[in-house]
């Protein structure tokens, strides 16, 4: 606890924040009215011209009786709205830490705390991963009280709650619930707010990977992802006022989403932004993409491993020229090769991209095929899948179909159609087995069957009869 002696409380203060060693750290003694008093503050984190406007007005105090108590000194001392009183210093140095200013005076055994911080931060322009044709074209950004406010503007109700938590034992890292007060499933709520009061970690490293890994440990066999992420303030509202609960991570552009089943995933802002029948060709036209993207290539393989079985008529899928390499060795290259193309793309400096990927695309292309390495048939069925995992919003489910497409390669180039089978039983039972955060199907409502819920899933109702 602070003491209400300056000469031990400010030397302790010191100490902890390091005032002395970090560069950034700062301590500032001050007299007010005749009895001495400090500011600790971290350098880059305060809004120098409202931290001036303060310490003016400060300097003119001439009232005794404001100094009578913390109390009195912040009710009528402080021209400022989002202030405190902490008499726990370890609570003092995380406030600073945070970017809050920090003020003691002689004879108070509590600080004054002063939210007057502020962050380095980008503007909220539109996201590019989630971008829409039509719809608002602003984003989250690496400050969560900015985020927050983006939903606020959004949902301008009292229902609205945002509970503050801090996670990481080291990092102290912020972390917002944001839900709907009479809509959100009160057990899943308590559920969150346990974890993330009781999470065991030092630090956040990752962020919200992080925080995903803590809330519910994966199984490593099962890779479908148990949380949605989006970047757009209104995707975000939107599931709100749904019921859903959103986690907002401090330096984190993006918004994790719970309970998320497939379909959840699936589901993309532009479906609401056309009209219905748009909405819902767009809908089902990812819901097809996507098992094309899981099919396409182990079907193609276990036909040109069985061409008894291909009709004439398709006739055309079958290998021109006989290949140098097999064919499920070329696709397993390709599908390495186009995520080793991806990296190089993210590596790639902006003026340089354009060039580089139209070097990349001729020679792995013409000169691959003309090289003997690969044929021209893998190459276009894999760039169709590489492409097909763009159409859906989610990395992670892309990621998780690409390793069952793997799987499934595998199994059919050892037991052909049975291992094909096998392989489809074994993407079911998966899907099957998962569970959401709250404990529910993964393919909710298709298993659990709910009619009435399954044709919102897939065909996009018009709003007022949601």
């Amino acid at each position: 606890m602070l003491k209400p002696d300056l000469s031990v409380s400010e030397p302790r203060l010191r100490q902890l924040l390091h005032a002395g060693q970090n560069f950034d750290s700062i301590a500032r003694p001050v007299v007010l009215h005749g009895r001495r008093a400090a500011f600790f503050l971290i350098d880059g984190f305060v809004k120098d011209e409202l931290f001036e406007k303060i310490l003016e007005y400060l300097y003119g105090l001439s009232d005794d009786s404001l100094f009578a108590s913390p109390d009195a000194f912040v009710d009528g001392a402080i021209p400022y709205c989002e202030t405190a009183l902490e008499g726990d210093e370890d609570k003092v140095v995380t406030a600073v830490l945070s970017g809050q200013t920090a003020l003691l005076i002689d004879g108070f055994d509590r600080a004054v705390l002063l939210d007057i911080r502020t962050y380095p931060q980008r503007d909220t322009s539109e996201p590019d991963k989630d971008k829409t044709f039509r719809g608002s074209r602003d984003g989250f950004v690496e400050t969560m009280v900015l985020n927050c406010a983006l939903i606020r503007r959004r949902i301008r109700s009292p229902r609205l709650r945002m509970e503050a938590f801090q996670v990481g034992s080291e990092s102290k890292t912020d972390v917002t619930l944001c839900y709907m007060d009479g809509r959100v499933d009160t057990a899943l709520l308590q559920k969150v707010q346990d974890k993330l009061k009781t999470t065991p970690v030092p630090a956040l490293t990752m962020n919200q990977e992080s925080l995903a890994e803590v809330l519910l440990p994966h199984k490593w066999y099962n890779p479908f992802p148990k949380f949605k992420y989006t970047e757009r303030p209104d995707t975000a509202a939107a599931q709100v006022l749904e019921g859903d609960i959103i986690i907002l991570v401090d330096n984190s552009p993006s918004a994790m989403m719970i309970p998320t089943s497939i379909f959840d995933i699936m589901e993309e802002a532009n479906d609401y932004y056309f009209p219905p029948i748009t909405g819902t060709y767009l809908r089902l036209t990812r819901f097809f993409v996507l098992v094309l993207m899981l099919l396409l290539t182990p079907v193609w393989l276990l036909l040109i491993q069985n061409p008894a079985w291909v009709p004439p008529w398709l006739g055309f899928i079958f290998l021109q020229e006989n290949p140098f390499v097999p064919v499920f060795w070329q696709l397993l290259i390709l599908e390495v090769g186009i995520d080793g193309l991806k990296l190089a793309t993210l590596n790639t400096p902006n003026m340089l991209t354009t060039s580089l990927s139209v070097i990349a695309g001729i020679v792995v292309g013409d000169f691959a095929v003309k090289s003997g390495w690969f044929s021209a048939e893998p190459m276009l069925y894999m760039a169709i899948v590489a492409l097909g995992s763009y159409n859906q919003p989610s990395w992670e489910l892309g990621y998780s179909f690409k390793f069952l497409r793997i799987m499934l390669l595998v199994l059919t180039y050892l037991f052909n159609l049975w291992g094909l089978l096998a392989g489809l039983a074994a993407v079911f039972a998966m899907l099957l087995m998962n569970k959401t955060f709250a404990g529910t199907s993964y393919l909710y409502p298709l298993i659990p069957l709910d009619l009435n819920v399954l044709r919102k899933k897939l065909f996009r109702p018009s709003i007022h009869r949601q």
